[in-house]
């Protein structure tokens, strides 16, 4: 490439398949819920963000330089790859926003990248220097190959936004590395922590080199044959245990596995490999229907940040580390532009209204790493300099000694307009819903732009305005969530009913107005009834939004153990609220928790519960999703 990506850069850009994805100059979010959420990046968490990687010295280890030494690592043997996702999210936020305060701060920190580099192109500031373990010595723990994943994946994003640079060289050298280590005349090794996969496909889109592409297809093709050490958690914990062609379900940490699925389907689509691109599709697919929570979060298993096993989906102990849905998130997109099935856009949203929404603090500043659906004891209200040890859940905290997620959530939120629409051979399809502009030249090369209108998702009202068009006819494609029964469509004047994908194809004209609708009632949502854990128990969602129960200590509701709702009435409450017909039932003393008679139900009124994604943002408090239900439902009306 001779200059910056003129679409703006993206994330994901594939030589092939169904859909064609956007760039940040084609698509741009320009008010409302994600626009918040994407100025609360901007203006808190990326400052935050350095600020606490500068005091905790995960940047001051790249000031000690290659050849000096010894000096004390700082932080975990990964903490590396956090500054590379910084600087990679302010790369698409610099696209996003254009702030030259922002990109000098980015040349700064590549600055200091690039004098840890060693000459042969080798670059980690945990390994290979004097008093440290020798270079590739711990291909299980040791991240030396997810760190220069994370290296790539900044230069890409600063290389499709700004144009090559220093950051490019320095990925470069460090991916010729790799390749003459790890090629098919080197080590057969992998790394315990897939992310270098989808890191070198998306190094050769960008640079055209084919030997980075075979080197992730490689890696691919070693995964899986139990060549890395056995441990406490099994091979599957590192994605070692089966190949992946034979792999039925994802499984093992989830992060792992869902960077690993990316990889794969990103060497599927740029080899032609339709065989490998079906196996990771039915993988996603099972764990999606079996291994998944209703948020869209991913992972159940505390000890090893993990899948468990189908429908084991326990509330209080869901994992769901806000990474693994970001993860998701880019997996479900791949698979999105790979096939063109629109329902992998319903998982997206889903993700993001449900999970990576609720992760971040309303100034920026704090976040979860992992998301209970079930919060049995009050969250802990923690001080703006106070670092959580632990990193298996607790409150939103300002920083945490594991601290990948915020920067992971800032650079999907930075680069979310890319998600937004996507072109087809003919058209344009809208996948996502938000006050945003499109901009962009159809397969053929005529131009269309069009403007969206919404109160999404507290309105199911959209307007999509066409503002420009080169004539002619095309198709325009608006995704209708499988969650929206009776939506329907207006276009001159007469509304239509509408289920599933919509395709409007016409000689669209500057100012033609379409008009979507997609009922917001509230709806009440059961459980498999092999998810153990929430059997007897129902969720509310409205939309896309998932609501739950919440006892801030300041406000106390009471205890949410004993909550029992009627499953016959749910009901808006005007603002983001929904209010459900229930109550608290009568604590006991008894002194065995068994065979003791079943109570009268309690007497029900009123409660209201909140977006999911609003949770703990009072202070301190108690919460639950799943809301088990009372005895004897009495017959109501569901619409209030």
């Amino acid at each position: 490439m001779a200059a910056s990506d003129p679409t703006g850069g993206r994330p994901v850009d594939p030589s092939r398949g169904a859909l064609r994805p956007l760039g940040l100059a084609e698509a741009r979010i320009t008010a409302g819920f994600w626009a918040d959420r994407q100025r609360v990046i901007s203006e808190g968490s990326l400052d935050h963000a350095r600020a606490w990687m500068d005091k905790v010295g995960w940047t001051g280890n790249f000031m000690i330089g290659a050849a000096t030494g010894p000096a004390e690592h700082r932080g975990r043997e990964f903490a590396d790859s956090e500054v590379y996702k910084l600087i990679e999210a302010m790369s698409w936020e610099t696209g996003r926003n254009n702030d030259p305060a922002r990109k000098r701060e980015i040349d700064e920190l590549v600055a200091l990248i690039g004098g840890a580099q060693e000459k042969d192109g080798y670059l980690n500031t945990a390994y290979g220097r004097p008093g440290q373990a020798p270079r590739w010595s711990d291909l299980e723990w040791g991240h030396e190959l997810y760190c220069a994943g994370h290296l790539l994946q900044a230069a890409v994003a600063d290389t499709r936004v700004h144009g090559p640079g220093p950051l490019l060289e320095i990925a470069r050298r460090t991916a010729d590395h790799i390749c003459e280590t790890f090629g098919a005349d080197g080590s057969t090794g992998i790394c315990g922590h897939p992310e270098i996969e989808p890191a070198l496909v998306e190094l050769y889109r960008v640079t055209g080199e084919r030997r980075y592409l075979e080197q992730a297809r490689l890696f691919v093709e070693r995964r899986g044959h139990q060549t890395l050490a056995p441990h406490q958690f099994g091979w599957s914990y590192f994605s070692d245990d089966i190949p992946v062609r034979a792999a039925t379900v994802l499984r093992g940490h989830a992060v792992r596995a869902l960077y690993l699925a990316c990889g794969v389907v990103d060497v599927a689509v740029e080899t032609g490999d339709d065989e490998l691109l079906t196996a990771v599709k039915n993988q996603f697919d099972r764990t999606l229907a079996r291994r998944t929570y209703l948020t869209g979060g991913m992972g159940s298993r505390h000890m090893d940040e993990a899948f468990s096993d189908d429908f084991v989906l326990p509330s209080d102990r869901a994992y769901s580390e806000s990474c693994a849905s970001v993860a998701a998130v880019m997996l479900a997109w791949r698979l999105l532009l790979a096939t063109g099935d629109a329902r992998y856009a319903d998982v997206i949203e889903r993700i993001l209204y449900n999970v990576v929404a609720t992760a971040i603090e309303d100034d920026g500043r704090a976040f979860f790493y992992a998301h209970s659906l079930h919060q049995r004891t009050p969250t802990r209200a923690l001080p703006d300099d106070e670092e959580q040890l632990g990193f298996g859940g607790g409150p939103r905290a300002p920083w945490f000694e594991v601290s990948c997620c915020l920067p992971n959530v800032s650079r999907l939120l930075a680069s979310l307009s890319t998600y937004l629409a996507v072109a087809d051979d003919e058209g344009l399809r809208i996948m996502q819903y938000a006050d945003a502009t499109v901009d962009t030249r159809l397969a053929d090369g005529r131009r269309v732009a069009l403007e969206t209108t919404t109160a999404y998702p507290h309105d199911g009202d959209v307007t999509i305005r066409i503002t420009a068009t080169d004539g002619g006819e095309w198709p325009l494609t608006l995704r209708v969530p499988a969650w929206a029964d009776g939506a329907t469509v207006t276009v001159g004047g007469v509304p239509e009913p509408v289920t599933g994908t919509l395709t409007l194809r016409r000689a669209f004209a500057a100012g033609d107005e379409i008009r979507l609708h997609l009922p917001m009632a509230p709806r009440f949502t059961s459980p498999d009834p092999r998810i153990d854990a929430v059997r007897g128990c129902v969720a509310v969602e409205r939309g896309p939004v998932v609501y739950c129960a919440e006892s801030p200590v300041g406000e106390p509701l009471g205890d949410l153990d004993l909550l029992r709702v009627d499953p016959g009435r749910a009901s808006a409450d005007g603002d983001e609220g929904v209010e459900v017909w229930g109550g608290l039932a009568a604590a006991t003393d008894a002194t065995w928790p068994y065979d003791e008679p079943v109570g009268d139900d309690p007497p029900l009124g009123l409660i209201r519960l909140l977006p999911y994604h609003r949770w703990a943002r009072r202070g301190p408090a108690t919460m639950r999703v799943w809301l088990p239900t009372v005895q004897s439902p009495r017959a109501r009306s569901t619409d209030g």
